[in-house]
């Protein structure tokens, strides 16, 4: 069954707060769904199917119960920063098989004012099969990610200069953000400057830690021809698990080679037809090899490919990530790929700060990796269409 056009994303939220010490979770929760609610032009009393990842508190029934909610389906699946954008695709999914009409996804979290971060090694329940393997080298979420950096340095002479060229790129979009966490233009040189947190990615490779959230409104199609909002339509959708297989996995390529092509396939579009691309930037490794596996460059040659400002808007030849990104504007609760739909919407609805408005942008791309880029994730790649 396809999904091309068995949905469209009504309403769209992101929480203006960056730290949010005084609001508990379920209540970022909340006010994300009200606002996309009221984005959308429905209520509460609307929705009939809910989605949500492991950031809600007590999972769905929980927040189902606590939102108020009388449903007919439910989804909590969970992978990682990209669990929103998959998220979306089993809306439609749903959407098209009947089981429901109105979707509401919720993201919510308040990792800045609980004082976590991506240092300090993870806490994995011991019943988990991989833990007893990987725990005593110390993983954390930002060595993991490094040593995919590194092992692309070494096999395609990838350089620190053209990573860094990927935060200078957030930086410039984030300067037009007024809720951005970190809105001063860097420099390529400032990048480097930066403090080395895991060689070979700095301080400012890394993506901020910050509370906030998000939500999503996807709904049947007759339902979003008779609401008062532009159409943003489900073109096409993939998901992909990668992990260590066995030891003999390649670190410089994510599961974006899989989810890609099938998003691409059932959209009918290619690379080159995408005005706009939302790419999780967990790190900056991450978005230059996710450009990579999704086909806007060939393999190898991310590094040209982002250096310059190419992925600037209004200079570039892709723009990514208009609002700053998990780089520079928000990266609620390790979970960014809310963010990164919500983005897309905007730039299709043409609602944008004029200044990182695409021209004529009627095809987007929004793509997460959930997960560690150098043991195991999940990727999922998302289409969309202004009509």
């Amino acid at each position: 069954m396809s999904i091309k056009g068995a949905a469209y994303i009504a309403g769209a939220f992101e929480h203006p707060l960056r730290k949010a010490p005084d609001l508990s979770v379920a209540a970022i929760h909340a006010e994300c769904a009200r606002g996309a609610l009221a984005d959308a032009g429905l209520t509460f009393g609307d929705v009939d199917g809910y989605f949500c990842a492991g950031d809600a508190p007590g999972g769905v029934l929980s927040m189902v119960e606590y939102l108020g909610l009388k449903v007919r389906h439910l989804d909590g699946t969970d992978i990682g920063g990209s669990s929103y954008i998959a998220h979306v695709s089993h809306a439609a999914q749903a959407i098209a098989a009947g089981k429901c009409r109105v979707a509401l996804i919720t993201m919510g979290g308040r990792p800045r004012s609980e004082g976590r971060s991506g240092v300090k090694q993870k806490i994995v329940a011991a019943n988990v099969p991989d833990t007893p393997f990987e725990i005593p080298y110390g993983p954390t979420a930002v060595n993991e990610y490094a040593m995919a950096a590194m092992r692309h340095m070494h096999d395609y002479g990838t350089t620190s200069e053209q990573l860094a060229w990927i935060k200078v790129a957030a930086s410039h979009h984030a300067q037009y953000n007024p809720n951005a966490m970190l809105r001063d233009v860097v420099t390529v040189e400032e990048v480097l400057a930066s403090p080395m947190i895991a060689d070979p990615l700095h301080r400012l490779d890394c993506c901020v830690v910050s509370d906030g959230g998000g939500a999503l409104v996807v709904v049947h199609p007759d339902i979003a021809k008779n609401l008062n909002r532009p159409l943003v339509r489900v073109m096409g959708a993939g998901e992909a698990p990668k992990g260590l297989q066995g030891g003999k996995t390649n670190l410089t390529y994510s599961g974006a080679v899989w989810s890609g092509p099938k998003a691409f396939e059932e959209a009918g579009v290619t690379p080159q037809d995408i005005k706009y691309a939302s790419i999780y930037d967990s790190f900056t490794i991450t978005v230059l090899m996710q450009l990579e596996d999704l086909g806007f460059c060939e393999k190898g040659q991310g590094g040209k490919f982002v250096a310059d400002g190419n992925l600037i808007s209004g200079v570039g030849k892709l723009p990514i990530n208009t609002d700053g990104g998990g780089l520079n504007n928000n990266h609620p609760a390790s979970r960014g790929g809310i963010v990164k739909v919500i983005e897309a919407v905007r730039q299709l609805r043409g609602e944008t700060n004029p200044e990182v408005q695409v021209k004529n942008c009627d095809l987007a791309l929004v793509h997460g990796t959930g997960g560690g880029l150098s043991s195991r994730h999940g990727s999922a790649t998302l289409i969309l269409e202004r009509v």
